[in-house]
């Protein structure tokens, strides 16, 4: 019989695609366990990730079903917390299930497996945008026993933090809410304690010539929501770090492109910082500032880098270089996700000078990047979503 007590249970928390970041323990509650229901129209898949998600504790695979169609025909009687869902399936696709749960089945949250193609790349951005909270690439090799550490190293954190997110919002679903609305969505929702506690102003600071921004899980839907709300002559360029494998890096930056007054693109070796411009990390690579063959201009470099915190692209990779050449005249802005990527960049880019946003508790999906520069001391100011934008403005024009 289960021991119905709580109890804490280490675990390692990842981003969208670097697993190995440790965020501290959970509570996990044995009396209810998370109900997970398998979608996937390859029964390999559907095997690996029901034997995966079954040495998790506090999780219960309630059924599997074999695609869309079927696993809507079963909510009613099997009554998940969260589906696993393929995004490429017959008869009902894995975007065509969320716009059904989001309508009809509000409290269910979704877990997106997805392809390392273009196209599955940018179907699993309108995924995010339909409010999935997360996704895992599928493996595209190795023997069933390989595919299976794989998949268990990603999504097994990954159902941590959404358990943990449920549990310190007070709500059965952590899913995004729709990127048409962002005003109306977040000014209804409570501020985080940690806000008030934050000077409104960001003051004592000189003009910023730079905005480096690092994201990770909830990231292409809430850059979706706060980037179109920089204005197309904000001045600056924006450098971006959001944890993402290849190929869903530049699926992200066409979307963004779509939605934005400035220009969004992934960036490539060697291309100048321009202002009104936003470069996007390469996902699998990593990004950093370098000087110019000039001496005064300021390009990227993509490197091969190892990992920092498990992470490539890194937010602290990007941040360190930007601290470096922008002493003095650069904004950071880090946003929701999980771990503590961006910290000690953070920490480097507050010595020399720059301003500091964090996005608050409230209006994040998982606020793990962010807690971690606002219980630092780290944070000039404390914004929910839909005001990060604007606080972004004012330190370019300051005074």
């Amino acid at each position: 019989m289960r021991n119905r007590t709580q109890r804490r249970v280490p675990f390692t928390v990842r981003s969208m695609a670097n697993p190995n970041r440790d965020e501290g323990s959970v509570l996990i509650n044995n009396s209810k366990p998370l109900r997970v229901l398998v979608v996937d129209d390859t029964v390999l898949y559907r095997k690996i990730v029901s034997d995966v998600l079954a040495t998790i504790p506090g999780v219960e695979v309630v059924g599997s079903a074999h695609n869309g169609k079927a696993a809507v025909n079963k909510l009613a009687s099997l009554k998940p917390d969260l589906l696993t869902l393929d995004i490429e399936m017959p008869e009902m696709n894995g975007l065509e299930v969320l716009a059904h749960i989001q309508q009809q089945a509000p409290h269910v949250g979704a877990i997106m497996l997805s392809t390392l193609t273009q196209e599955g790349g940018a179907m699993t951005m309108k995924a995010l945008e339909l409010g999935a909270f997360d996704f895992i690439p599928k493996p595209q090799s190795g023997t069933m026993a390989e595919n299976r550490k794989k998949v268990a190293d990603t999504i097994t954190p990954m159902i941590r933090a959404f358990q943990r997110s449920v549990r310190l919002t007070g709500r059965s679903k952590v899913m995004a809410r729709p990127a048409s609305k962002p005003r109306a969505a977040l000014s209804l929702r409570k501020a985080s304690p940690a806000t008030s506690r934050v000077p409104r102003t960001v003051i004592g600071k000189s003009r910023s010539e730079i905005i480096a921004i690092g994201i990770s899980t909830g990231g292409p839907n809430a850059l979706a929501k706060m980037l179109p709300m920089i204005p197309k002559d904000l001045g600056v360029p924006i450098v971006i770090v959001q944890h993402m494998p290849p190929m869903f890096t530049q699926s992200l930056a066409n979307s963004l492109a779509g939605k934005c007054s400035i220009a969004v693109r992934e960036a490539k070796q060697g291309e100048p910082l321009l202002p009104n411009t936003a470069l996007i990390a390469p996902g699998g690579k990593q990004m950093k500032i370098v000087a110019g063959a000039d001496g005064k201009t300021r390009v990227i470099k993509i490197t091969d880098d190892p990992p920092e915190n498990s992470c490539r692209p890194s937010v602290d990779y990007l941040f360190r270089s930007v601290a470096h050449h922008y002493v003095g005249r650069a904004t950071g802005v880090i946003m929701t996700g999980m771990g503590s990527d961006g910290t000690q960049g953070l920490k480097l880019m507050k010595q020399n000078g720059a301003t500091i946003i964090a996005q608050d508790e409230a209006t994040c999906v998982v606020f793990g990047m962010p807690k971690e520069a606002v219980e630092t001391g780290l944070a000039d100011a404390v914004r929910p979503l839909h005001q990060i934008a604007d606080t972004i403005v004012k330190t370019v024009r300051v005074g």
